[in-house]
């Protein structure tokens, strides 16, 4: 672990500079809130105008103090705050938390004043500025000001938060308690000027006290460390549940290809998300329900899930939503309904369907102890959700208690969906480790968290490089169709044969020499999307496309004013899936794209991203596994997979493409602003895959 950041979660010794008597005020309430919840180092105020602050001496300043603090809260403003940061960095402080704002988020005066901070700081360690601090509830460490602290409790637990808003860490914290949801550390990072989300990811990975670590994300700073962080906290077992804010802002660029408007940056997290294992929490109250039912830590092996309910409505609520979710509910087998018929004599009960209505559950303790045993011992399921009706409100305690007491049974998941207003005993269910839930939603998402860690499989290693490829004559700028495909050509990607050519004689020439049925494009590097303007031909023969050539040319002309010169004749390629394959560029890196293709690929958007990985020596190609793990992941797999007798493609040739096309956006990085293959035709097994149009953009 690292020292610093052990010392800023676990201090021995707290100076709180510019510290108030009042505590009131938010600069009162870090010593406040640090007597409150029992911290039991040494903490040290700092403030020339007061003497004491309750029972504690405060001190005039940083030089007075009688040591040197393992941090420090710094709550002076942005324009003091530096000149605090240096005194205590040549004190040999460990890290300062700087609360102020004014930094980067106002504007270029801010961002001269953060730097300022970083160069005040030296060797110590930052966290913010704009930060409200952090909360350690596993050793009784409050560094806060934040009012949520208020309360009097608060449960621990295994749940790590690293927030980069301050307020919601303050959300989080009180929700958590309220529901009975157990929390080990708490940091809000902000601005990160220095310690940023990958620091604690990979901090918390290590912490005995923390089994999962939630996000609030607004941006991943650092992408390279991000996903080494998440990778660690993967493989030692911690998953990692992620909300990202944003989804909704318009994160494609004005581009000329279909791949930039549908790789837009939410897409990008999506991928970087997928990648490194992080589940990605759709709402703001997945950010807690999915932590919650992975630190239970059991473990959801498949997708069939019982329900046990005394109340239908209730139950067919969550079975609807499951089923949405393409969880199975299917009915008992045949020896799990005599068992639990064997629990109830009377006709109320349901045993032949899922959800399994046991009528009298909830006001007997042995009937529903049977039930729950019956079902976690069953073949037939590999997860349990317990609908909580009003009949079971009378006697909580009995409840929660019988429930308890199946758990040792079995390590299948079990949680409860708790149908009527009853905070308290959704509380009470989740400190018994039985997660808790006032949503049906909240199941199936709590579920299908749980089974994205099952199933996820961190990458391995692989050391396997492509051959360099000469490019140092690339031009810059657009290429037209013809030099895009040359270059897709130079790094392995099969190309459909084609000619240019310039004259319907020539044309003529072209289409006898290639054979049977061509198409007919205009060759430009200004027009990218040649069908909307009637650019575009197919089933010409050669007796046809001389004829065919001054009319396109005319409409193209008509609708465009561009007068196009030169043409391009190519094969006609029939008879397989038509697939896009592009790259896309942002802050978080480089992404390969695949997915439907053809003109309709805006339209259906069926498509999946990976990002390259970037390691010292520049950009990774994707490995064969990673290119057909996107091509398995499209809703359209099943078209090159055999769908209803149909022949299946060429996946190999189409693994070939992807991995080749990959080289390609690794090998020239930068210079590569755009690239994108549309369609890429994969025919039948054992004929290959072809690349049928391309656009290019150089730097």
């Amino acid at each position: 672990m690292n020292e610093a950041i052990s010392r800023l979660l676990s201090p021995r010794s707290v100076a709180v500079i510019g510290a108030s008597a009042d505590p009131k005020k938010t600069t009162g309430r870090p010593v406040a809130y640090l007597q409150k919840h029992g911290f039991a180092g040494r903490i040290m105020p700092v403030n020339p105008k007061v003497e004491r602050i309750g029972e504690l001496q405060c001190y005039p300043d940083i030089a007075s103090l009688p040591e040197v603090p393992d941090v420090a809260v710094v709550l002076l403003g942005a324009e003091r705050a530096h000149m605090a940061v240096k005194e205590l960095s040549q004190r040999g402080c460990a890290a300062a938390i700087v609360l102020a704002s004014g930094y980067t988020e106002t504007g270029e005066e801010g961002a001269r004043r953060q730097q300022q901070l970083v160069e005040a700081a030296g060797a110590m360690r930052i966290l913010g500025p704009n930060t409200i601090g952090l909360v350690n509830l596993t050793d009784n460490i409050v560094l806060s000001p934040s009012g949520a602290l208020e309360m009097d409790e608060f449960q621990a637990g295994g749940i790590g938060v690293v927030s980069q808003s301050g307020g919601i860490l303050g959300s989080l914290l009180s929700r958590a308690a309220a529901r009975g949801i157990g929390l080990s550390k708490l940091i809000s990072t902000s601005n990160e000027v220095d310690l940023e989300l990958a620091d604690f990811i990979d901090h918390l990975a290590e912490d005995p006290a923390t089994q999962v670590i939630a996000l609030y994300v607004e941006t991943v700073r650092n992408p390279a460390r991000f996903r080494a962080a998440c990778l660690k906290a993967a493989r030692m077992g911690k998953p990692v549940v992620a909300f990202k804010i944003g989804r909704s802002e318009a994160g494609a660029k004005a581009a000329v290809s279909h791949t930039g408007a549908m790789a837009g940056a939410d897409s990008m997290y999506d991928a970087l998300f997928r990648q490194v294992g992080v589940i990605r929490a759709q709402s703001f109250s997945d950010l807690l329900d999915i932590p919650a039912a992975l630190a239970a830590g059991r473990k959801l092996r498949g997708a069939r899930v019982a329900i046990l309910t005394s109340t239908g409505g209730a139950g067919t609520l969550v079975s609807d939503d499951l089923g949405v979710a393409g969880f199975d509910t299917p009915a008992p087998d045949a020896d799990t309904a005599d068992a639990l018929r064997a629990l109830q004599t009377g006709s109320e009960a349901v045993l032949d369907r899922n959800p399994i209505d046991v009528t009298l559950a909830g006001l007997r303790p042995d009937l529903l102890r049977g039930a729950i045993n019956a079902l976690l011992a069953s073949p037939s399921y590999d997860a349990l959700v317990i609908i909580v009706g009003s009949s079971s409100l009378a006697m909580p305690e009995l409840l929660a208690g019988a429930i308890q007491e199946c758990l040792p049974n079995s390590d299948k998941p079990v949680m409860a969906y708790v149908s009527p207003h009853a905070p308290e005993v959704g509380a009470l269910l989740t400190r018994r480790g039985v997660p808790a839930f006032t949503a049906a939603e909240s199941c199936t998402a709590a579920l299908a968290g749980m089974l994205r860690v099952q199933r996820f499989v961190a990458p391995a290693q692989d050391d396997s490089a492509l051959p360099l490829v000469e490019a140092g004559d690339l031009p810059s700028g657009s290429l037209d169709e013809a030099q895009a495909k040359q270059l897709f050509s130079r790094f392995g990607v099969p190309c459909a044969a084609e000619r240019v050519v310039a004259s319907p004689a020539k044309a003529e020439a072209a289409a006898r020499e290639l054979g049977g049925r061509v198409v007919l494009k205009i060759l430009s590097s200004q027009i990218t999307h040649k069908s909307d303007v009637g650019g575009v031909a197919v089933g010409l023969t050669a007796d046809t496309i001389g004829e065919r050539i001054g009319r396109m040319a005319s409409e193209v002309k008509s609708r465009t004013g561009t007068d196009v010169q030169r043409f391009l004749v190519q094969e006609m390629v029939a008879g397989g899936t038509e697939l896009i394959l592009g790259m896309h560029r942002d802050a978080l890196g480089t992404a390969i794209l695949l997915g439907m293709g053809g003109v309709t690929a805006e339209l259906f958007k069926d498509t999946t991203m990976r990002l390259l990985v970037q390691d010292a020596q520049g950009l990774k190609p994707l490995s064969r596994a990673e290119a057909l793990s996107m091509a398995q992941d499209l809703k359209t797999w099943p078209l090159l997979d055999g769908f209803r007798g149909r022949p299946k493609a060429d996946v190999e040739a189409l693994v070939d493409a992807i991995v080749a096309f990959s080289g390609m956006a690794a090998q020239l990085g930068e210079r590569l602003v755009e690239a994108e293959i549309n369609p890429v035709f994969v025919l039948p097994q054992g004929q290959g895959a072809r690349a049928a149009d391309g656009v290019v953009v150089l730097a």
